[in-house]
């Protein structure tokens, strides 16, 4: 059975997220729509694959799509990127006894629908040894939409580090999408921490009917 983070790899390379050497600029309405259905394009693929899906054999065969919100442009936010340069690495919870080792790179701090927020973004240890990974960092959050249209254990979105002194990222709610484990508890999958739990419901991104 393929890993969590072979997917998390394979996502994160299908959907073009390589760092670049500057911020990468806002996209108007009609750009943003267009990598969205990339992203989701990308994801379809590798849920089709059987070397990347989290999928059953038949499951992979029958899909079509997976379930996605209505792209919602306002949900495509600029955030403030604030390093974190003194939190110590900790034993992340999983939906099994397996704790992955993870160290809080920082804040993403952003206004959504007049309200500010801000979600902690994460750097996982293990991967810093794994080329290609080594700038990836981690967004696991939940929001008022989880067990109600959106995965019940929240959702992740995949970043990369920016280039040293950006202080902006894009931060994109349509490219949520669920843990593997949201389609087979044979995997182990990182619960989003307590301080990354929105009060606010973000109904884009992947969908789930539990």
């Amino acid at each position: 059975m393929k890993s969590f983070f072979a997917f998390l790899l394979a996502s994160a390379l299908l959907s073009g997220r390589a760092q670049a050497q500057t911020a990468p600029a806002h996209l108007d309405s009609v750009a943003h729509r267009q990598s969205v259905l990339a992203f989701q394009q990308a994801l379809n693929a590798e849920f089709r694959n059987p070397q990347e899906s989290p999928l059953t054999p038949a499951e992979q065969q029958a899909l079509v799509s997976l379930p996605y919100y209505p792209t919602q442009y306002r949900y495509y936010v600029t955030a403030t990127f604030v390093r974190d340069s003194t939190s110590r690495p900790f034993a992340m919870e999983t939906s099994t006894a397996r704790r992955p080792t993870y160290r809080k790179y920082g804040e993403l701090r952003f206004v959504l629908n007049g309200q500010p927020q801000r979600l902690s973004v994460y750097q996982n240890q293990e991967l810093l040894k794994r080329p290609g990974l080594e700038d990836y960092l981690f967004l696991p959050f939940t929001d008022l939409t989880n067990g109600h249209g959106s995965y019940g254990g929240g959702r992740y979105i995949d970043l990369r580090i920016p280039p040293r002194g950006v202080t902006v990222m894009q931060l994109d709610f349509n490219r949520a999408y669920n843990p593997s484990c949201a389609y087979n508890h044979g995997y182990s999958c990182p619960v989003p921490p307590a301080e990354n739990r929105l009060a606010v419901a973000i109904p884009v991104g992947v969908q789930s009917d539990h």
